[in-house]
Order: C-alpha cells, then sequence, then structure tokens
C-alpha cells in the first residue's frame, strides 16, 4: 500500500511538470497554471490508479480523460474562463510519446533492415496502442461538451 502510494505521488508529481509547461506554451493565464498543474496530477494520478487495478491504459486514459474535462467545465463555470484553459493542459501528459514513439521505430528498422513479422507486429501493437489512447484522450475531452452543451435531449 505505501508503495503504491508513493508511486501515485511520484506519477502526480512529475505529471503536473508538463502539463504546466504546455500550459505556458499556450499562453494560460498565469492564475490558471496552478490549476493545470493540478488537472495534469489528477487526470495522470486516475490514469496510474485505474491501470494498477487493471483496467487496460486504453480505457483508464478514457476515464481519467473523462475527469479531466468534467473537472475543467466545472472549474470553467466557476473562473469564468473557457473549459479549454484548464483541460488541454491536464491531458497532455497522457499523450502516447513512448507507443508512437516505438511505432516509429519499428517502421524505420523494417525501411533500413527490410520486413520482418516481428517488426511489423512490433509497429501495429505501438501504432494501435498509441491510437486508440489518442482517441480515449479526445473523446474523454469531448464527453461534457456533448452532455452538457446539446441543444437536444439525449434521448
Amino acid at each position: 500500500m505505501i508503495e503504491l502510494m508513493l508511486g501515485l505521488l511520484n506519477d502526480m508529481f512529475f505529471a503536473s511538470i508538463p502539463a504546466v509547461g504546455f500550459a505556458l506554451v499556450f499562453n494560460v493565464p498565469v492564475h490558471a497554471l496552478r490549476f493545470c498543474a493540478i488537472l495534469g496530477a489528477v487526470g495522470h494520478g486516475s490514469r496510474y490508479l485505474m491501470m494498477h487495478f487493471g483496467i487496460p491504459i486504453e480505457w483508464a486514459t478514457f476515464f481519467a480523460a473523462s475527469i479531466v474535462s468534467f473537472i475543467g467545465v466545472y472549474w470553467s463555470k466557476k473562473f469564468l474562463a473557457h473549459p479549454k484553459v484548464f483541460t488541454v493542459a491536464g491531458i497532455i501528459p497522457m499523450v502516447p510519446g513512448v507507443f508512437a514513439y516505438k511505432a516509429m521505430i519499428a517502421m524505420v528498422q523494417i525501411n533500413h533492415d527490410g520486413f520482418s513479422l516481428l517488426l511489423l507486429q512490433t509497429l501495429m501493437e505501438n501504432f494501435l496502442k498509441a491510437m486508440f489512447i489518442i482517441a480515449g484522450l479526445a473523446v474523454g475531452l469531448a464527453v461534457p461538451g456533448l452532455l452538457f452543451y446539446r441543444r437536444k435531449p439525449i434521448v
């Protein structure tokens, strides 16, 4: 239990750093930077917990992005800002860079060394995993907009 908590705190701390960095790149107001850091930490930390308890990374990313998006919509109403001010920087730490990198390396190796089934398998596994994670981020980010900002009722 202690290892889980230390891992969670470590994950949340290091996820807040790129969230603030990307918020600075997107010219987020200075007073909103701490909220971007909190959302980055909450999103990545919730994904970490879900993955620890056996949920696949694709679904954990979707649920974590939904959590970040719901909190961002709440804060946007509270602080009178656009929800993207908080949510986009909050989901950036969950972008699947490692999977995309491994897929790209496999593609380059196929081009350089020639075709092999092992390299194709590595390419496809990492590419599909990265694409499903990105899809989970996109749909999770859109969920509150689909629920709250509809002109027609859901049913």
